[in-house]
């Protein structure tokens, strides 16, 4: 059960990067990082923009770095003595 969670996060992970990237690549993701640039020189309060692809990056690394430590990790540590 625990290799299927591993590879559903994994998949899952890689595609939210998959999609972030090509956001990034389109014109719409262009239009938005230049969105935020000028948002964040005119925003008088000091909040920050950031494009949305990001969150899509970020998520989609989240999920594959939790899927592979998940996959990878060995059983739960507390060993019954025989």
């Amino acid at each position: 059960m625990k290799r299927l969670l591993a590879i559903v996060l994994i998949a899952a992970g890689a595609y939210l990067f998959f999609m972030g990237a090509s956001r990034r690549n389109s014109f719409i993701g262009h239009v938005d990082t230049e969105a935020s640039k000028l948002a964040n020189s005119v925003d008088a309060n000091g909040g920050t923009s950031v494009p949305k692809h990001i969150f899509y990056l970020a998520a989609g690394a989240i999920l594959v770095l939790g899927g592979v430590a998940l996959g990878f990790r060995s059983g739960s540590g507390i060993k019954a003595n025989p």
